[in-house]
């Protein structure tokens, strides 16, 4: 479930709400050890996702980069070609 969670510091753009609040719903889910808790759940995991994100975006806005910003497609090219090199995705 974690392999969903990407580094969201310094990256330009700088990440999304959408992006702090995917990663801390994954986060959740993993802790949780469900990706849809059950009714009685339901409160106390939304609470969690939304707690997590905030502090999330908080620590996102504190810390200092001391190397340039990254580009966000040239970083999502190079996963992509290590994925295919190490055979994670076929070549088409």
């Amino acid at each position: 479930m974690c392999r969903n969670i990407h580094t969201l510091h310094n990256f330009e753009p700088a990440a999304t709400s959408d992006e702090v609040h995917a990663a801390a719903l994954q986060y959740v889910r993993k802790i949780a050890g469900t990706t849809k808790p059950s009714k009685a759940n339901q409160a106390a995991f939304e609470q969690a996702v939304h707690e997590i994100a905030h502090i999330t975006q908080h620590l996102l806005d504190d810390l200092v980069a001391t190397t340039p910003p990254k580009n966000r497609e040239e970083e999502a090219a190079k996963a992509h070609a290590r994925a295919v090199r190490s055979g994670r995705y076929a070549t088409a």
